[in-house]
């Protein structure tokens, strides 16, 4: 056989590989599902609103965002204790998680009026 017969040959499988556009693969291992507990479930929300979290660096003396997302007020059904809950928007991370006390003091910020 000659060369160009041999190119000829490897181009008609190479052709005959991209016609068949119906592949099917089975997995290789079977995958169980996973009940996620978001330790939400025993508290009943009273506030949700969406917000920006900030944190304030020593360091170089300015505001850095923590993240975007929803804050929750939670209310435990059993304890009757409060916390807020912030998670951000995308992957759901917990950026704030803190019981609200009575010594606490809400205070708005010197710097804006929109922020506390």
């Amino acid at each position: 056989m000659s060369d160009t017969e041999n190119k000829n040959v490897a181009a008609d499988t190479q052709e005959e590989v991209v016609e068949s556009p119906d592949v099917h693969f089975e997995p290789l291992v079977k995958l169980e599902d996973v009940v996620v507990k978001t330790h939400e479930e025993d508290e009943e929300p009273i506030f949700k609103m969406r917000a920006k979290l900030f944190r304030f660096d020593t360091e170089s003396k300015e505001w850095k965002e923590r993240g975007t997302g929803d804050v929750k007020l939670l209310k435990h059904n059993d304890t009757k204790k409060i916390r807020l809950l912030m998670r951000r928007d995308k992957t759901l991370k917990v950026c704030a998680n803190h019981y609200i006390t009575e010594d606490m003091v809400l205070s708005p910020n010197v710097g804006s009026d929109r922020s506390w």
